[in-house]
């Protein structure tokens, strides 16, 4: 009896330790399996670093400089912004941009839509390959985009734009110079460029929708029109938001379009100069680090007032759509 009484410390020791022991285990496996999270994570994180903040850091630093990238930096205060906001080439590239956008922009979300109606269509043969054939423009190469439009809208009167508005007795056009000529067949590239990606984008929210939906509407009697106002739309909202977002800011970004479209002349000419061109050109054409920094900060203060008018919408609508159910 008192050899098992010494016993039980032991024994409760012992199964301490090995507790204790388990515990520390089972801690050094939850700490590796963070740190292997951590490095599987890392790449993006050091690539984010290197060319995302620290440009972004960098710019905001430069707009308060003048710098043309070789002589000592010299601190301007607000002077590079004076110099952009002064500057009637700027707002020249901001109302280019505005109306190239709405030219590029609305009318691909309203035909987006209705492409991707008719290929959720039950009827509709061979889907697979209408939907490759609408997404192929956003996987097609500038280069290739270039080459096209530049024989679709040459300045020739034999050229394909002007042959067709030919038809409805307009003169030729020269597309490539004159003032809304150019804002046209950049608006046209825009537009077929991304209509697809716009297309598949609603295809997936239409597809979302359930069709329990429009067989009870059917059953109660309802319209098509009336199930596309009352059941399609409100469903799609969010897919329309995004894309309204996403298309937004695209379209205050465009910099590839017209800088294909016009070639050699895209830094030279007035007519299509966006607002990322004007960036581009005073920083790697004319060297004027600060001034192409302010313009970036300026460019990221509209996309945030664009974001923060989308996220009221956004709110507004959710705000609208629960006291409905309440």
């Amino acid at each position: 009896m008192v050899f098992a009484k010494t016993l039980y410390p032991i024994v409760y020791l012992k199964r301490g330790v090995k507790m204790a022991s388990l515990k520390r285990k089972h801690l050094s496996e939850e700490k590796k399996d963070m740190i292997s999270g951590y490095l599987y994570i890392s790449p993006f994180f050091i690539i984010f670093l290197i060319v995302g903040l620290f440009p972004a850091i960098f710019s905001m630093y430069l707009a308060f400089q003048k710098w043309n990238g070789f002589s000592p930096m010299e601190f301007v205060g607000l002077s590079n912004f004076k110099v952009v906001l002064t500057d009637p080439l700027f707002w020249k590239s901001v109302y280019n941009t505005i109306i190239m956008g709405i030219f590029g922009t609305a009318p691909q979300l309203i035909v987006g839509i209705i492409l991707a109606s008719l290929l959720n269509q039950a009827f509709l043969r061979f889907k697979q390959f209408y939907r490759v054939t609408i997404f192929m423009p956003y996987v097609t190469s500038m280069v290739a985009v270039a080459l096209v439009f530049s024989v679709l809208f040459s300045n020739q009167e034999t050229s394909m734009a002007n042959y067709i508005i030919g038809l409805f007795g307009m003169d030729p056009i020269n597309w490539g110079t004159s003032e809304w000529g150019t804002k046209i067949a950049i608006s046209i590239m825009v537009f077929w460029r991304w209509v697809g990606y716009n297309t598949i984008i609603y295809l997936a929210g239409l597809q979302s929708i359930s069709n329990d939906l429009y067989e009870a509407a059917t059953i109660d009697g309802a319209s098509k029109f009336q199930q596309l106002r009352f059941i399609t739309m409100p469903l799609l909202k969010p897919f329309i938001l995004l894309t309204v977002f996403t298309s937004t800011v695209g379209a205050l970004q465009l910099f590839s379009e017209p800088t294909v479209f016009l070639g050699n002349n895209a830094f030279t000419r007035n007519e299509a100069m966006t607002i990322v061109m004007y960036l581009y050109r005073d920083a790697f054409r004319l060297q004027s680090f600060g001034t192409a920094s302010a313009t970036a900060i300026i460019l990221m203060v509209l996309i945030v007032i664009i974001a923060t008018i989308n996220l009221l919408l956004t709110s507004g609508t959710s705000l609208r759509e629960r006291g409905e159910r309440k």
